[in-house]
């Protein structure tokens, strides 16, 4: 068995890579320490490489589609890691997750329509119902020994306004893992309100040891005839440059006006690394993801110590899934751009402003990214410890 080496620093600017080398464009200075943009900062994995290089090999890069053995790595992948037994057609092929729920607005709302989300929340949720007509209904989380808790009356209120519901499954920002009882409550909110639900379940394989993902559609029969669900290799192993996706959908009605639209419009069509490569991560990803799971699981707690001792004026969110905490800096009695300018012009730090995941109710709360070497986390940490 192969020893990866996560503590290895790679550099990463001059790669066109948005985290490094768009910093000038959206904090205006890009000497600073990439803490922000969701992809780490690890090699991508050798047998997604090995399998790349392979097929550069036959020199002709043509039209490509999904193979029979794509489709049955995808269909193993579902099997171990979701509890998912999915037929060859109950499943699509998506460029991306983010276009695909553009995809499902598109298809399956009219505008007007409500699109309920839980804040804070991933930016691209509260963006995409509006640049597409679509009303944006936001239901607040609140916190709870540390991790981010539902208010189902607040929740089931908001749905009646509604008819889709985006979720991040496992939470983004904060990495909280929803059990199944709160996924059951979710699913009969929204099935009493006819609400359909869109699981976005990207960062369900980036769950910690100790925890457990379960998948929505696998709560209950309401859960399964009300959802489309996304899953994608690109966060679990590093390879978001391919824009790679799968769409689950088991219900039969959805299914066929969405897969009707994609393929109405030829919209959903995959380049041939994204289909090689995602083959590679679901065959051979395994050992990999155990050993990086591992190490960031290191980094929450190496996050955890440094905040109680260095900054306990933050109360942190910490992840029980994925690499993105949620700190909140409200303690210290700054201004919101106060604290942002603390950390981008004292610690020299980029980390993601907590108001793009909801509005004026998260100022003073930034997303931190600690899917990175360990060196480079704590040189983050004590740079800004030393900034506040």
């Amino acid at each position: 068995m192969i020893t990866y080496n996560f503590d290895e620093i790679i550099p990463r600017k001059g790669t066109d890579c948005v985290k490094h080398d768009a910093l000038d464009a959206f904090f205006g200075r890009d000497d600073l320490l990439p803490m922000w943009v969701a992809d780490m900062d690890f090699r991508s994995p050798d047998f997604v490489m090995d399998a790349i290089r392979e097929r550069c090999q036959h020199e002709v890069l043509g039209y490509a589609f999904p193979s029979d053995s794509y489709w049955e790595a995808v269909q193993y992948w579902l099997r171990r890691h979701y509890n998912i037994e999915a037929n060859r057609h109950e499943m699509h092929f998506i460029p991306g997750i983010v276009a695909g729920i553009a995809f499902v607005l598109q298809a399956m709302t009219k505008p007007g329509d409500g699109v309920l989300v839980t804040t804070p929340v991933y930016p691209p949720f509260l963006d995409l119902p509006s640049n597409n007509a679509r009303q944006l209904v936001a239901s607040p989380l609140h916190v709870e020994n540390g991790r981010f808790a539902i208010d189902f009356e607040d929740l089931e209120w908001r749905a009646r306004q509604c008819s889709w519901m985006i979720l991040s499954n496992p939470h983004n920002p904060g990495g909280t893992v929803w059990g199944e009882e709160t996924l059951s409550r979710i699913a009969e909110i929204c099935y009493r309100n006819n609400v359909n639900v869109i699981a976005d379940e990207i960062h369900a394989d980036l769950t910690h040891p100790g925890h457990h993902h379960v998948s929505f559609s696998t709560v209950s029969d309401h859960a399964r005839d009300i959802s489309v669900t996304f899953i994608a290799p690109s966060k679990t192993f590093n390879i978001a440059g391919l824009s790679s996706s799968v769409c689950y959908c088991p219900n039969e009605s959805l299914r066929k006006r969405l897969f009707g639209y994609l393929d109405g419009y030829e919209i959903a069509n995959g380049n041939i690394f994204a289909y090689v490569g995602a083959e590679a991560a679901f065959r051979h990803g395994e050992d990999w993801l155990r050993q990086m799971l591992q190490y960031v699981q290191s980094n929450v707690g190496y996050l955890r110590q440094f905040l109680s001792e260095q900054m306990p004026y933050v109360r942190a969110v910490l992840p029980e899934a994925s690499y993105l905490p949620w700190l909140d800096f409200g303690e210290l009695g700054l201004s919101h751009e106060e604290v942002k300018d603390r950390l981008i012009n004292h610690a020299k730090v980029a980390l993601n402003d907590g108001t793009t995941f909801g509005g004026k109710a998260y100022r003073g709360c930034f997303r931190l990214n600690i899917g990175t070497p360990r060196a480079i986390l704590k040189k983050a940490l004590e740079q800004m410890a030393a900034a506040f």
